[in-house]
């Protein structure tokens, strides 16, 4: 999820809407994992939305957390994914971090 205010609640109703899909239709529905994504550490309110989650859902949220990132935004507009256009960039380099914490799972 983005580490914004409006992000967490939207976490908040797909859990609930998830509960109710599991209840109703497929019992073995579940949310695989959750993503802190357009993370900047210089801003309080991303710090506050990163611990809610991490404190609601330890165990979902994993480790890594993609940054807020301008080369990471801009490759989308060049038709290309971050780990060609600028693989080095701190954007790729989490997502990388990412792929391998979610192998390991």
């Amino acid at each position: 999820i983005q580490c914004e205010y409006y992000a967490l609640e939207g976490l908040g109703a797909l859990t609930h809407t998830t509960q109710l899909i599991q209840r109703e239709l497929n019992p073995r529905l579940k949310i695989g994992g959750i993503v802190l994504t357009l993370f900047d550490p210089r801003l309080t309110l991303a710090l506050q939305v990163a611990e809610q989650v991490r404190k609601r859902y330890p165990e979902k949220t994993f480790q890594t957390v993609i940054p807020r990132n301008v080369r990471l935004s801009e490759a989308p507009s060049h038709g290309m994914p971050i780990t060609q256009y600028d693989p080095t960039s701190r954007g790729a380099v989490a997502y990388q971090e990412l792929t391998r914490e979610l192998i390991a799972r």
